[in-house]
């Protein structure tokens, strides 16, 4: 038995002299929120590495969701995925928006458009997709819908941190995306999150959101609430942001020697052929769901946990009933399991992952990645 435990992701702590720096910067200071110099800083370099402007900080993801349907007005009901996690459905209904499930492209795992013109009704004001294990939703298709109907779209970015798509940010769809900047994530802020709006008059309308609806010291212009960032969420963000590369091209190795052993064993997601891969999941859909839980056990024996990401679908929620049968989603959420990737996990851990996948197929002796994929793996990154 492995004597470590291995989780699904593993939180990537930065330097620490360079985040002592920071914080002793605090100290002197003492702006520890509020806007202050790092929140500042951040931001900036965010919109610069993203390529996207009209960018805000915001306390995190799901409070990311509730600030762009408040500042876009959305009311009524709203059409979403039913494959994502929680936060997309919930933050709807905190809000008051009923959602509208719309089922998904049984391969991209992202939903599909046919379904969301289906869905469409006259209390319908919003499309908020997902961009699913930061794979690109058919932007173009749910940019037309969304102008056809005059409706709002929110992109929940939350995987997609750095993915570009036909060359520009995957960002930029939309009349917002937002992203989720948690400690599990690919960059992080500890807790934290971002909106990137299409227009700057949205952009600022958020900026009063965020902070009670304050424009001075004695002025309060609309109804707001508490979602900023702090300063040392800012100071953990530009210190992950100085080593994002390396990040990136370490988790880049750990995605593909899991290909290089498991691609002719269990069905992947179907990326987008337009996009580049941020390595921020690794998903993988077994034929079973006896299958994949037999597979999960055998590997929780060994202190490795994966995650049913993302199970249950969330048209079956207790709290959402009654729910037309999005049968797809339910079928996908039933059989896909997400194995640990984090930037430094260990070769030797990947391949008994592997092992204990492939033996559930019967194949016999111990595979190890030949030299060739690992040379080959080792020089791919985000940025080829």
């Amino acid at each position: 038995m492995n004597s470590k435990n291995i989780n699904v992701t593993k939180t990537h702590l930065p330097d620490r002299e360079k985040f002592d720096a920071y914080i002793d910067r605090l100290y002197e200071t003492a702006w520890v929120t509020n806007n202050g110099e790092f929140v500042r800083e951040l931001t900036a370099r965010l919109e610069e590495y993203l390529g996207v402007e009209n960018l805000l900080l915001v306390s995190n993801g799901t409070m990311a969701l509730q600030i762009a349907y408040k500042t876009l007005g959305i009311t009524g009901q709203a059409i979403t995925t039913p494959f994502s996690f929680v936060a997309t459905t919930s933050s709807l209904v905190w809000g008051g928006i009923e959602p509208v499930f719309a089922d998904i492209n049984p391969k991209t795992f992202c939903i599909d458009p046919v379904n969301i013109e289906k869905a469409i009704t006259p209390e319908t004001t919003a499309i908020v997709p997902v961009h699913v294990f930061g794979n690109a939703c058919e932007v173009e298709a749910i940019d037309a819908i969304a102008k056809k109907y005059g409706l709002k779209t929110v992109y929940d970015g939350a995987h997609a941190f750095g993915v570009k798509y036909k060359g520009e940010s995957l960002l930029k769809h939309g009349d917002a995306t937002i992203m989720s900047f948690h400690a599990t994530k690919l960059f992080h802020t500890i807790e934290g999150g971002a909106i990137v709006f299409k227009r700057k008059e949205d952009l600022e309308k958020a900026k009063l959101l965020i902070n009670f609806g304050i424009n001075g010291p004695d002025s309060i212009v609309c109804e707001g609430i508490n979602a900023k960032m702090n300063e040392f969420q800012a100071a953990m963000g530009l210190c992950v942001l100085d080593e994002i590369g390396a990040i990136i091209n370490h988790r880049a190795e750990v995605w593909y020697h899991y290909a290089s052993l498991l691609k002719d064993v269990v069905e992947m997601q179907e990326r987008n052929p337009h996009i580049n891969n941020n390595y921020i999941y690794y998903p993988v859909l077994f034929k079973t769901e006896d299958e994949l839980l037999q597979i999960k056990e055998e590997l929780n024996n060994n202190n490795v946990f994966p995650r049913r990401y993302f199970y249950p679908s969330l048209d079956t929620l207790d709290y959402l009933q009654p729910q037309n049968a999005q049968v797809i989603s339910r079928d996908i959420a039933s059989r896909i399991l997400c194995l640990p990737i984090d930037a430094w996990l260990n070769p030797n851990d990947i391949e008994m992952i592997c092992n204990t996948i492939l033996a559930e197929y019967q194949f016999e002796g111990e595979l190890q990645a030949d030299e060739s994929s690992e040379r080959t793996f080792v020089r791919r990154s985000l940025f080829t």
